[in-house]
Protein backbone atom coordinates (compact mmCIF):
# COMPACT_ATOMS: atom_id res chain seq x y z
CA UNK A 1 0.00 0.00 0.00
CA UNK A 2 1.17 3.56 -0.63
CA UNK A 3 3.10 4.96 2.31
CA UNK A 4 3.92 1.56 3.78
CA UNK A 5 7.58 1.02 4.88
CA UNK A 6 9.35 -1.67 2.81
CA UNK A 7 9.90 -4.92 4.60
CA UNK A 8 13.68 -5.30 5.33
CA UNK A 9 15.10 -8.62 4.23
CA UNK A 10 16.88 -10.18 7.22
CA UNK A 11 20.68 -10.51 6.88
CA UNK A 12 22.50 -13.73 7.54
CA UNK A 13 26.01 -14.93 8.35
CA UNK A 14 28.67 -17.11 6.74
CA UNK A 15 31.37 -19.14 8.45
CA UNK A 16 33.84 -21.90 7.63
CA UNK A 17 37.25 -23.50 8.26
CA UNK A 18 40.33 -23.47 6.00
CA UNK A 19 42.61 -26.51 5.91
CA UNK A 20 45.32 -27.99 3.68
CA UNK A 21 45.48 -31.34 1.91
CA UNK A 22 46.70 -33.11 5.05
CA UNK A 23 43.81 -31.79 7.12
CA UNK A 24 45.97 -29.30 9.03
CA UNK A 25 44.35 -25.94 9.71
CA UNK A 26 45.65 -22.88 7.87
CA UNK A 27 45.98 -19.77 9.98
CA UNK A 28 46.22 -16.36 8.34
CA UNK A 29 44.44 -17.26 5.10
CA UNK A 30 42.63 -14.30 3.49
CA UNK A 31 38.93 -14.71 2.74
CA UNK A 32 37.20 -12.20 0.45
CA UNK A 33 33.39 -12.15 0.42
CA UNK A 34 31.59 -10.43 -2.46
CA UNK A 35 28.10 -10.47 -4.01
CA UNK A 36 27.64 -12.54 -7.14
CA UNK A 37 26.08 -9.47 -8.77
CA UNK A 38 28.57 -6.62 -8.92
CA UNK A 39 27.63 -3.69 -6.72
CA UNK A 40 24.73 -5.39 -4.93
CA UNK A 41 26.43 -4.74 -1.57
CA UNK A 42 29.90 -3.89 -0.27
CA UNK A 43 32.50 -6.71 -0.23
CA UNK A 44 33.90 -7.87 3.11
CA UNK A 45 37.25 -9.37 4.13
CA UNK A 46 38.33 -11.72 6.93
CA UNK A 47 41.42 -13.72 8.02
CA UNK A 48 41.35 -17.28 9.35
CA UNK A 49 42.30 -17.53 13.04
CA UNK A 50 44.47 -20.01 14.93
CA UNK A 51 41.83 -22.70 14.46
CA UNK A 52 41.55 -21.99 10.74
CA UNK A 53 38.07 -20.51 11.25
CA UNK A 54 36.55 -17.38 9.74
CA UNK A 55 33.11 -15.76 9.84
CA UNK A 56 31.10 -12.92 8.32
CA UNK A 57 28.06 -11.37 9.98
CA UNK A 58 25.32 -9.10 8.68
CA UNK A 59 25.64 -10.46 5.15
CA UNK A 60 22.76 -9.49 2.83
CA UNK A 61 20.75 -12.43 1.55
CA UNK A 62 21.42 -13.55 -1.98
CA UNK A 63 24.08 -15.13 -4.14
CA UNK A 64 27.68 -14.63 -3.02
CA UNK A 65 31.21 -15.83 -3.72
CA UNK A 66 34.13 -16.52 -1.38
CA UNK A 67 37.75 -16.28 -2.53
CA UNK A 68 40.26 -17.93 -0.21
CA UNK A 69 43.99 -17.31 -0.68
CA UNK A 70 47.22 -17.92 1.19
CA UNK A 71 50.88 -17.63 0.21
CA UNK A 72 52.17 -20.93 -1.17
CA UNK A 73 48.70 -22.27 -1.99
CA UNK A 74 46.41 -22.12 -5.01
CA UNK A 75 43.60 -19.63 -4.44
CA UNK A 76 40.11 -21.16 -4.34
CA UNK A 77 36.74 -19.57 -5.12
CA UNK A 78 33.42 -21.01 -4.04
CA UNK A 79 29.86 -19.71 -4.58
CA UNK A 80 26.67 -20.07 -2.60
CA UNK A 81 23.22 -18.71 -1.90
CA UNK A 82 22.50 -17.14 1.46
CA UNK A 83 18.86 -17.18 2.50
CA UNK A 84 17.38 -14.49 4.75
CA UNK A 85 18.54 -14.94 8.36
CA UNK A 86 20.52 -18.09 7.49
CA UNK A 87 23.75 -19.06 9.31
CA UNK A 88 25.51 -20.47 6.27
CA UNK A 89 28.35 -22.96 6.79
CA UNK A 90 30.72 -22.98 3.83
CA UNK A 91 31.55 -26.43 2.51
CA UNK A 92 34.98 -27.82 3.51
CA UNK A 93 37.63 -25.46 2.17
CA UNK A 94 40.88 -27.28 1.31
CA UNK A 95 43.74 -25.30 -0.22
CA UNK A 96 46.21 -27.12 -2.44
CA UNK A 97 49.93 -26.34 -2.32
CA UNK A 98 51.07 -24.37 -5.36
CA UNK A 99 53.73 -26.30 -7.27
CA UNK A 100 55.08 -23.05 -8.65
CA UNK A 101 55.86 -21.82 -5.14
CA UNK A 102 57.17 -25.09 -3.77
CA UNK A 103 60.92 -24.92 -3.27
CA UNK A 104 62.93 -28.05 -2.64
CA UNK A 105 66.49 -27.57 -1.45
CA UNK A 106 68.83 -30.50 -1.95
CA UNK A 107 72.17 -30.08 -0.23
CA UNK A 108 75.08 -32.46 0.05
CA UNK A 109 75.87 -33.87 3.46
CA UNK A 110 79.09 -32.95 5.25
CA UNK A 111 80.74 -36.33 4.45
CA UNK A 112 79.85 -35.90 0.76
CA UNK A 113 81.31 -32.39 0.68
CA UNK A 114 84.44 -33.59 2.49
CA UNK A 115 84.84 -36.46 0.02
CA UNK A 116 84.58 -34.13 -2.98
CA UNK A 117 87.13 -31.71 -1.54
CA UNK A 118 89.31 -34.69 -0.61
CA UNK A 119 89.32 -35.82 -4.24
CA UNK A 120 90.42 -32.34 -5.29
CA UNK A 121 93.25 -32.35 -2.75
CA UNK A 122 94.41 -35.69 -4.14
CA UNK A 123 94.93 -33.97 -7.52
CA UNK A 124 97.16 -31.22 -6.10
CA UNK A 125 100.71 -31.55 -7.45
CA UNK A 126 103.47 -28.97 -7.52
CA UNK A 127 104.44 -28.36 -11.17
CA UNK A 128 101.86 -31.04 -11.92
CA UNK A 129 104.28 -33.68 -10.56
CA UNK A 130 105.12 -33.49 -6.84
CA UNK A 131 102.30 -34.50 -4.42
CA UNK A 132 100.88 -31.58 -2.49
CA UNK A 133 98.09 -33.36 -0.65
CA UNK A 134 98.54 -31.94 2.84
CA UNK A 135 97.37 -28.40 2.15
CA UNK A 136 93.81 -27.10 2.02
CA UNK A 137 92.85 -23.97 0.11
CA UNK A 138 89.28 -24.19 1.44
CA UNK A 139 88.55 -21.62 4.20
CA UNK A 140 86.43 -23.90 6.38
CA UNK A 141 86.36 -27.42 4.95
CA UNK A 142 84.46 -30.30 6.54
CA UNK A 143 86.62 -32.42 8.83
CA UNK A 144 88.41 -35.41 7.38
CA UNK A 145 87.14 -38.85 8.29
CA UNK A 146 89.49 -41.41 9.82
CA UNK A 147 89.61 -43.24 6.50
CA UNK A 148 90.52 -40.07 4.62
CA UNK A 149 93.36 -39.30 7.01
CA UNK A 150 94.86 -42.76 6.52
CA UNK A 151 94.26 -42.56 2.78
CA UNK A 152 96.17 -39.28 2.52
CA UNK A 153 99.11 -40.71 4.46
CA UNK A 154 99.15 -43.89 2.35
CA UNK A 155 98.91 -42.07 -0.97
CA UNK A 156 101.72 -39.68 0.02
CA UNK A 157 104.06 -42.46 1.18
CA UNK A 158 103.44 -44.71 -1.83
CA UNK A 159 103.24 -42.06 -4.54
CA UNK A 160 105.79 -42.77 -7.32
CA UNK A 161 107.35 -39.33 -6.81
CA UNK A 162 107.79 -40.06 -3.09
CA UNK A 163 109.44 -43.38 -3.91
CA UNK A 164 111.78 -41.67 -6.37
CA UNK A 165 112.67 -39.16 -3.63
CA UNK A 166 113.42 -42.04 -1.23
CA UNK A 167 115.66 -43.55 -3.88
CA UNK A 168 117.50 -40.26 -4.36
CA UNK A 169 118.10 -39.88 -0.62
CA UNK A 170 119.38 -43.45 -0.44
CA UNK A 171 121.74 -42.78 -3.36
CA UNK A 172 123.08 -39.62 -1.70
CA UNK A 173 123.61 -41.49 1.56
CA UNK A 174 125.42 -44.30 -0.20
CA UNK A 175 127.64 -41.84 -2.09
CA UNK A 176 128.66 -40.20 1.21
CA UNK A 177 128.78 -43.59 2.98
CA UNK A 178 126.24 -42.41 5.53
CA UNK A 179 125.07 -45.22 7.82
CA UNK A 180 128.22 -47.14 6.98
CA UNK A 181 126.85 -50.16 8.81
CA UNK A 182 124.68 -50.84 5.78
CA UNK A 183 127.75 -51.36 3.61
CA UNK A 184 128.00 -50.64 -0.09
CA UNK A 185 126.75 -52.24 -3.29
CA UNK A 186 123.17 -53.15 -4.17
CA UNK A 187 122.51 -54.64 -0.76
CA UNK A 188 123.67 -51.49 1.02
CA UNK A 189 121.59 -49.30 -1.29
CA UNK A 190 118.50 -51.47 -0.70
CA UNK A 191 118.90 -51.11 3.07
CA UNK A 192 119.29 -47.35 2.79
CA UNK A 193 116.25 -47.15 0.50
CA UNK A 194 114.23 -49.26 2.93
CA UNK A 195 115.25 -47.07 5.85
CA UNK A 196 114.40 -43.87 3.94
CA UNK A 197 111.01 -45.26 2.96
CA UNK A 198 110.37 -46.46 6.53
CA UNK A 199 111.21 -43.02 7.92
CA UNK A 200 108.75 -41.23 5.63
CA UNK A 201 106.12 -43.96 5.96
CA UNK A 202 106.25 -44.11 9.77
CA UNK A 203 106.26 -40.35 10.14
CA UNK A 204 103.35 -39.95 7.73
CA UNK A 205 101.20 -42.74 9.11
CA UNK A 206 101.77 -41.90 12.77
CA UNK A 207 101.89 -38.10 12.63
CA UNK A 208 99.55 -37.69 9.67
CA UNK A 209 96.96 -40.40 10.30
CA UNK A 210 97.07 -42.49 13.47
CA UNK A 211 97.52 -39.70 16.01
CA UNK A 212 95.24 -37.24 14.15
CA UNK A 213 92.51 -39.89 14.30
CA UNK A 214 93.08 -40.63 17.99
CA UNK A 215 93.51 -36.98 19.00
CA UNK A 216 90.87 -35.67 16.56
CA UNK A 217 93.24 -33.27 14.80
CA UNK A 218 93.56 -32.22 11.16
CA UNK A 219 97.01 -32.92 9.68
CA UNK A 220 96.64 -30.41 6.81
CA UNK A 221 98.09 -26.94 6.42
CA UNK A 222 95.38 -24.33 5.80
CA UNK A 223 96.58 -21.77 3.30
CA UNK A 224 96.04 -18.20 4.54
CA UNK A 225 96.87 -16.12 1.48
CA UNK A 226 95.60 -12.79 2.88
CA UNK A 227 96.95 -10.05 5.12
CA UNK A 228 100.41 -8.55 5.37
CA UNK A 229 103.56 -10.51 4.63
CA UNK A 230 104.46 -10.35 8.32
CA UNK A 231 101.10 -11.81 9.40
CA UNK A 232 101.41 -14.61 6.86
CA UNK A 233 104.94 -15.44 8.02
CA UNK A 234 103.81 -15.57 11.64
CA UNK A 235 100.86 -17.73 10.62
CA UNK A 236 103.10 -20.20 8.77
CA UNK A 237 105.58 -20.36 11.66
CA UNK A 238 102.84 -20.86 14.24
CA UNK A 239 101.44 -23.74 12.19
CA UNK A 240 104.64 -25.62 12.92
CA UNK A 241 103.40 -26.20 16.47
CA UNK A 242 99.62 -25.68 16.22
CA UNK A 243 96.93 -27.25 14.05
CA UNK A 244 93.19 -27.28 13.63
CA UNK A 245 91.20 -29.81 15.57
CA UNK A 246 88.34 -31.70 14.00
CA UNK A 247 86.13 -29.27 15.91
CA UNK A 248 87.58 -26.39 13.85
CA UNK A 249 89.47 -24.83 16.78
CA UNK A 250 93.21 -24.20 16.87
CA UNK A 251 95.20 -26.32 19.32
CA UNK A 252 98.76 -27.57 19.95
CA UNK A 253 99.89 -29.92 17.19
CA UNK A 254 100.37 -32.95 19.39
CA UNK A 255 99.99 -35.26 16.39
CA UNK A 256 102.88 -33.79 14.42
CA UNK A 257 105.24 -33.39 17.37
CA UNK A 258 104.58 -36.79 18.95
CA UNK A 259 104.54 -38.40 15.51
CA UNK A 260 108.08 -37.14 14.84
CA UNK A 261 109.29 -38.46 18.19
CA UNK A 262 107.62 -41.83 17.64
CA UNK A 263 109.02 -42.20 14.13
CA UNK A 264 112.51 -41.35 15.43
CA UNK A 265 112.21 -43.95 18.15
CA UNK A 266 111.05 -46.63 15.69
CA UNK A 267 114.03 -45.91 13.41
CA UNK A 268 116.28 -47.37 16.11
CA UNK A 269 114.89 -50.75 15.15
CA UNK A 270 116.35 -50.74 11.63
CA UNK A 271 119.30 -48.34 11.58
CA UNK A 272 122.78 -49.86 12.07
CA UNK A 273 123.72 -50.22 15.73
CA UNK A 274 126.57 -47.72 15.40
CA UNK A 275 124.20 -45.13 13.92
CA UNK A 276 121.24 -45.54 16.23
CA UNK A 277 120.25 -42.40 18.03
CA UNK A 278 119.76 -42.19 21.75
CA UNK A 279 116.84 -40.46 23.41
CA UNK A 280 118.52 -37.07 23.15
CA UNK A 281 119.13 -37.40 19.42
CA UNK A 282 115.59 -38.65 18.88
CA UNK A 283 114.21 -35.45 20.43
CA UNK A 284 116.73 -33.37 18.49
CA UNK A 285 115.51 -34.98 15.28
CA UNK A 286 111.92 -34.22 16.30
CA UNK A 287 112.85 -30.54 16.70
CA UNK A 288 114.57 -30.62 13.32
CA UNK A 289 111.42 -32.14 11.85
CA UNK A 290 109.33 -29.34 13.35
CA UNK A 291 111.71 -26.75 11.86
CA UNK A 292 111.45 -28.46 8.47
CA UNK A 293 107.67 -28.27 8.82
CA UNK A 294 107.89 -24.51 9.39
CA UNK A 295 110.01 -24.11 6.23
CA UNK A 296 107.49 -26.17 4.29
CA UNK A 297 104.65 -23.99 5.62
CA UNK A 298 106.45 -20.85 4.46
CA UNK A 299 106.88 -22.38 1.02
CA UNK A 300 103.19 -23.31 1.00
CA UNK A 301 102.19 -19.76 1.92
CA UNK A 302 104.38 -17.90 -0.57
CA UNK A 303 105.60 -20.24 -3.32
CA UNK A 304 103.90 -23.59 -3.78
CA UNK A 305 100.41 -22.34 -4.58
CA UNK A 306 101.77 -20.52 -7.63
CA UNK A 307 103.44 -23.71 -8.79
CA UNK A 308 100.41 -25.94 -8.30
CA UNK A 309 98.17 -25.93 -11.39
CA UNK A 310 94.44 -26.63 -11.60
CA UNK A 311 93.64 -25.61 -8.05
CA UNK A 312 89.95 -25.13 -7.17
CA UNK A 313 88.96 -21.46 -7.12
CA UNK A 314 88.46 -21.06 -3.39
CA UNK A 315 88.75 -17.94 -1.29
CA UNK A 316 91.85 -17.78 0.93
CA UNK A 317 91.64 -19.31 4.38
CA UNK A 318 91.49 -17.30 7.56
CA UNK A 319 93.38 -18.10 10.76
Amino acid sequence: MPGDVPIEIAAGSIHGVVTDGSGAIIEGARIDLAPAAFGAWAPQEAVSDSTGSFSFSSVPAGAFKLTISQSGFIAQTITGLLRPGENYKASEIVLVVSLASTEVRVTASEPEIAQEQFREEEQQRVLGIIPNYYVSYVPNPPRLTAGQKFNLAWKTATDPVSLVANGAFAGAEQASNAFSGYGQGAKGYAKRFGASFADSFDGGMIGGALLPVLLKQDPRYFYKGTGSIRSRILYAVANGVVCKGDNGHWQPNYSGILGGIAAGGISNLYYPAVDRSGVTLTFENALIGTAEGVVQNLLQEFVIRRLTPKLPNYAPSQP
